[in-house]
């Protein structure tokens, strides 16, 4: 049976979407079957992984509106090893005013990702940036969270928030629910700002962190517009390395 990763965070320029797709494309390079889901209406994941966004018919929309089956919303990812997607486009933008008319709204991905998560090791969820009906769908079809966050002065500017929200899901919607892990992104090892942030998150976030931490890297920052992950784009730059170790990391469950 696959492990469902949510990666949210509601701060937006964290990094969610350039781990989702990284994360994904090391675990399938380790040899796992992975899925990835693209909640988030931008699509950016999508098309990081390649794919002409406004071209697709069926994607994570149509999936939670009933307008297609899980099966034919999934599209294999060409070039990257292991990868399936569930892509997502601008049309997800008005799926939250849509769902106020669905009977437990909260559990539609949940209820459609249940038919396929033992075909994969690992199902990965970009969410969007913000705490919203499709990040509650996220978490209540998750085992797991994981959150990035970036190595900046703000870093943990409503972090708290989102651990409430995780919570009151815990509570009320899925028991089940985990933190699955804080890594830390956009890392300048030349800066106190970076190490201190650091420190500070370690001292007063109540929650697993990960050993790896992900560097500032002009790769990795390139990779998404040539829709490449990063171990394709630039297979021996740091980025690559970074992301590499933290696959190993959730795989072996390895965390501080």
């Amino acid at each position: 049976m696959g492990k469902i990763i949510a990666i949210a965070n509601q701060k937006g320029g964290v990094g969610k979407t350039t781990t989702s797709i990284n994360l994904s494309a090391c675990l399938g390079e380790l040899g796992k079957k992975v899925l990835v889901i693209d909640l988030d209406p931008q699509g950016n994941c999508t098309s990081g992984f390649g794919i002409e966004k406004e071209q697709i018919q069926n994607t994570v929309y149509e999936l939670i509106l009933n307008k297609c089956s899980v099966k034919n919303s999934m599209m294999e990812v060409e070039g990257i090893e292991n990868v399936t997607i569930i892509p997502s486009n601008v049309n997800l933008a008005g799926a939250e005013i849509e769902l106020l008319e669905f009977n437990e709204k909260e559990y539609i991905l949940k209820n459609s990702i249940d038919y396929v998560k033992e075909d994969f090791d690992y199902i990965i969820i970009d969410c969007p940036p913000s705490l919203n009906m499709l990040t509650v769908n996220a978490m209540t079809t998750a085992d797991s969270m994981l959150i990035p966050i970036q190595c900046e002065y703000y870093a943990l500017e409503g972090i708290g928030q989102l651990i409430t929200t995780i919570n009151l899901v815990q509570q009320r919607l899925n028991s089940k629910l985990k933190i699955e892990g804080v890594v830390f992104t956009m890392y300048d090892g030349r800066t106190n700002l970076s190490k201190d942030v650091v420190d500070n998150v370690k001292n007063n976030l109540n929650a697993n962190i990960y050993n790896t931490i992900i560097p500032r890297n002009v790769s990795l920052a390139e990779a998404p517009s040539n829709g490449l992950p990063i171990t394709v784009y630039d297979n021996k730059s740091t980025g690559a390395e970074s992301y590499r170790n933290l696959a190993k990391e959730v795989v072996e469950k390895r965390v501080v």
